[in-house]
Parts: C-alpha cells; structure tokens; sequence
C-alpha cells in the first residue's frame, strides 16, 4: 500500500514537471498559476495513470508495434482531457498540441524515473526500517 501511494505521488509530482516544462518551453501552452496549475496537474496526472494501462492492454493484444507509443498516446489524450475539462490550460496551435504532449511525456517520464531512483527509493527503505 505505501509503495502504491508513493508511486502515485511521484507520477502527479512527474506529470507536474512536464506540464511545467511545456509551459515554460511552449508559447502556444499557457497555464494559470497557482491554483489551476495544481488543478491541471492533478486532472493530467490522475487520467494519464487511468489511461496508460488501458491503451497498454490495447497495444498488447491488438496491435504490439505501438506498446512503445503507450505513453505518449496517453499523455496526448490526457492534455486533450485536462484541457476540455480545465479552463486554466489553454493550447494554440495543432504544432504546439503534438510538441507540448511530447515534451510532457519526455519532461514526466525522465522526472519519474528521477524520483523512484532518488526520493521513493529512500522513503520506502525509511518507512520499512
């Protein structure tokens, strides 16, 4: 249960530093900070971890050459969502659409990789000692 919970805030930790990043990289992306950063954040991060594992079931039994796309087809159906259902995300652009889900899904991945490597690791040893 505390490895489920950890690996949960690291992946909404994760998905905030990608949306982060994107604001930050992309003109077309623009983000209302505070309160609906955390608010996009949170709807990004949670649809991602729904996501991911239905299109990776898809991917497995349907068509195994796109398993590798995985995260980036749900990072871009989780920004569709996150965008449709939060105000404070708004996209211009169909190129700033393709490039904010890719470097969303590079900047989440590379920062969750990062955090159970680091912080998760540390804190599941700590709460099992």
């Amino acid at each position: 249960m505390i490895r489920f919970l950890v690996n949960t805030a690291v992946y909404m930790v994760a998905a905030a530093i990608g949306l982060l990043v994107a604001d930050v990289v992309l003109d077309g992306l623009s983000i209302v900070y505070p309160i609906g950063f955390v608010v996009a954040a949170l709807i990004f991060g949670v649809i991602q971890a729904i996501l991911t594992p239905f299109f990776e079931s898809i991917t497995e039994k349907n068509a195994s050459v796109l398993t590798g796309g995985v995260g980036l087809i749900s990072a871009f159906v989780a920004l569709a969502i996150t965008a449709a259902v939060s105000s404070d995300l708004t996209i211009d652009g169909i190129t700033t659409w393709f490039l904010a889900a890719l470097i969303i899904w590079l900047a989440s991945m590379v920062a969750a990789l990062v955090l159970k490597l680091t912080v998760a690791k540390r804190f599941i040893k700590e709460v099992r000692d």
